[in-house]
C-alpha cells in the first residue's frame, strides 16, 4: 500500500470517528392483543358519533374495576365519549394488563354499516412494547 493511499484510509476512518452518530428516533413497537367489535354500541354514543369515526383513529381503554356487570370492564371512549366496551369474554388479559400499569393503545380498525351493532366497529387493542 503506498504512504498515500495509507493516509487517505487514515484519514477516512479519523473522519468517520469525528462524526457524531445520528441516533434514528425509535418508533414505539407494539404487538396487537386483540381484534374486537365494541359491545354495548348501540346503546352508548355510538350511534350519534358514527359519521365523525375513521379507521385508524385511536380510541382510549378505560379500566372499569367497579362496574356492576363485569368486574373485569374496559370502557372503550372517543375522544372522551362513551362508544361501549371489549367483549366480556375478551376482556381479561386486557383488564389484567391495564391493571398492572402496562401501556396500550387502541384504533379503530372497520366500521361497517350493518343493522347488527356487533359489526359496525371493530377495534384493535395493541400492547406497547
Amino acid at each position: 500500500m503506498s504512504r498515500r493511499l495509507f493516509l487517505q484510509s487514515l484519514g477516512t476512518l479519523l473522519g468517520g470517528l469525528a462524526m457524531p452518530t445520528v441516533v434514528k428516533a425509535s418508533q414505539p413497537h407494539f404487538k396487537t392483543l386483540q381484534i374486537s367489535p365494541i359491545a354495548g354500541f348501540q346503546y352508548h354514543q355510538g350511534e350519534t358519533l358514527w359519521t365523525q369515526l375513521a379507521i385508524n383513529q385511536p380510541l382510549q381503554l378505560v379500566r372499569e374495576e367497579n362496574n356492576i356487570y363485569d368486574n373485569l370492564a374496559v370502557l372503550i371512549e372517543w375522544q372522551g365519549r362513551k362508544l361501549g366496551y371489549l367483549p366480556k369474554l375478551d376482556n381479561a388479559a386486557v383488564s389484567q394488563l391495564l391493571d398492572r400499569g402496562e401501556r396500550l393503545e387502541a384504533v379503530i380498525t372497520k366500521l361497517q354499516e350493518s343493522s347488527n351493532p356487533w359489526e359496525r366497529v371493530k377495534v384493535e387493542v395493541r400492547w406497547l412494547v
